[in-house]
């Protein structure tokens, strides 16, 4: 079948090249006391593509990356579009166990992790898949080779785009729901490519773009390169995240845009600085991951003005199926801060009902999305794709409603995940650790109203006959999660219960646990 190249669109490493392109000694990073300018980052992603390429990668390599934040993250980001590979990115909070199963199931031959922080890591990792046959890291260590002496052995080139069609897959993200497994979501060179758009359409990025991100550059932050690059804008990543450093950080470089998750915010709100940092230069800040307290967003609102810009997607269609601009942050309409705005116009949503029929204007529906922005499907599982793809439109598992205005309301959650301070958390995986403890009968995990998290892990826990629930049992499960899954799995509460409600079909009844925590709110996610 012939391939019509004439209508094809440019993609996400076209924008990526040509933005490295445009500019040379402006600055691009600033991470740490290091610098780096476009040339410099060109450069290193030349370096980096060549040490892929000798070593046998390219289009369609499966390739996994582990990394805390430092500069030649980007660099490998760029470095691995440029190269054409598929890319999976692992927590860096996750267990052996879940990385283990991400690289099995995604067929990831290659893992470049950072060595410093995570040899260990990659060393267990060697032994427990298989099929990893590259281990690149960022410096020396035990655990596989030096990546970074690796590409300076090469001699910067011109970047050249690899030879993939927008269908193509090229990245591989790990989400979860109620069948105890993470599902791989396949993402493609258009759908990347169309977010990109929407972004650079829709988002309100300032003029001047200094942008400071806190959340990890391999996970929420890649989405914004490429913006970041096409506006000729830099970054600017500090090594962790805490009140002074931000305030410091935005005083300091006089940043104009930040992207922050709501537990961020609430934290920057908190410090005594809130009242006192300059924070005249910053423009925008967008936020989002997981739901926002309307109490802690007008706080925001009046301390630092209408500089809040949401956004909403999820893994399957990204970020960009709403967005509430900055303006649309009014409190002079106080029940609009528990929106998440206008329906996107690049994006096709409407809010259906079981039958995949349009609900009454004004009714609740679940959220279901059609467009270049969706994923192609989940990796080996047609069943659950076919599912989420029912009636020809993608089922996001959120029920939502639109006012007469046409915001966006999420009001509760088909699907059981836990959004807390913007991680998911998925039940099935969380009750399969607890129900393995000798001490517990029955086990059902959901999501609570929390101020600081969004939502907050809660246990509830049946005791086998004759045995107490205190305060010590509640504890050793909590740490027996930890252990499992680390600690954003780990649940924030235990409550001991006679029993679980059933449904008719004899499952547990979570809306109805739910219900108690949640009565009276607004929304229930």
């Amino acid at each position: 079948m012939s391939i019509d190249l004439v209508h094809e669109p440019p993609l996400m490493v076209h924008l990526i090249i040509e933005g490295l392109n445009r500019w040379d000694d402006r600055p691009c990073l600033f991470i740490g006391d290091t610098v780096l300018s476009y040339a410099e980052m060109r450069a290193q992603t030349s370096r980096m593509a060549q040490a892929l390429q000798a070593r046998g990668i390219g289009v369609g390599s499966r390739v996994a990356v582990l990394s805390g934040n430092r500069p030649e993250v980007l660099a490998n980001l760029a470095a691995m579009q440029v190269v054409g590979c598929c890319g999976t990115t692992l927590h860096p909070l996750g267990s052996l166990d879940d990385h283990a199963y991400v690289l099995e199931n995604a067929g990831v031959e290659t893992l470049v992790f950072d060595a410093p922080l995570f040899d260990q890591r990659a060393a267990e990792l060697r032994e427990r898949v298989p099929g990893l046959k590259n281990l690149l890291g960022f410096g020396p260590g035990a655990a596989g080779d030096d990546y970074l002496e690796l590409a300076a052995r090469f001699t910067p080139a011109p970047l050249v785009a690899p030879d993939i069609r927008p269908d193509d897959v090229t990245s591989i993200i790990y989400t979860g729901g109620t069948t105890g497994k993470p599902k791989g979501v396949m993402s493609t060179a258009r759908g990347g490519a169309y977010l990109t758009m929407l972004q650079m359409a829709e988002w309100e990025f300032p003029e001047d773009l200094r942008m400071l991100i806190c959340t990890p550059l391999s996970h929420a932050a890649a989405a914004f390169f490429i913006p970041v690059l096409q506006r000729g804008g830099a970054f600017y990543v500090p090594r962790g995240f805490t009140p002074d450093q931000f305030f410091d950080m935005v005083e300091q470089h006089r940043i104009t845009a930040t992207m922050l998750v709501p537990v961020m915010i609430y934290m920057l709100l908190d410090s005594p600085r809130a009242a006192t940092a300059d924070l005249s230069s910053l423009q925008t800040i967008f936020y989002g991951a997981s739901a926002m307290s309307p109490g802690r967003l007008r706080e925001g609102i009046q301390k630092w003005g209408q500089v809040f810009y949401q956004f909403f997607g999820q893994s399957e269609a990204p970020m960009a199926l709403a967005n509430m601009r900055r303006r649309e942050h009014d409190l002079a309409r106080p029940e609009r801060l528990a929106s998440c705005g206008r329906p996107a116009p690049w994006v096709h949503l409407a809010l259906l009902d079981d039958d995949n029929r349009p609900v009454p204007a004004g009714e609740p529906g679940e959220i279901c999305v059609r467009g270049p922005l969706v994923m192609k499907g989940y990796l080996g599982l047609p069943e659950q794709t076919a599912e989420a793809f029912a009636g020809g439109w993608m089922h996001t598992g959120d029920i939502g409603r639109i006012d007469a205005d046409g915001f966006l309301y999420i009001i509760d959650r088909k699907k059981d995940m836990v959004v807390t301070g913007g991680f998911n958390v998925f039940p099935r995986e969380v009750e399969d650790v607890l129900s393995a403890h000798p001490a517990v009968a029955q086990v059902a995990v959901i999501g609570v109203p929390d101020e600081r998290w969004g939502e907050a892990v809660k246990a509830l826990v049946v005791p086998k006959p004759g045995v107490t629930g205190d305060a010590a049992l509640a504890a050793e499960l909590v740490e027996s999660v930890k252990r499992a899954k680390g600690s954003v799995q780990a649940p924030k509460s235990v409550d001991f219960v006679p029993a679980i409600p059933l449904t008719p079909v004899g499952k547990p009844d979570k809306k109805a646990l739910r219900a108690q925590y949640w009565a009276g709110a607004g929304r229930r996610v």
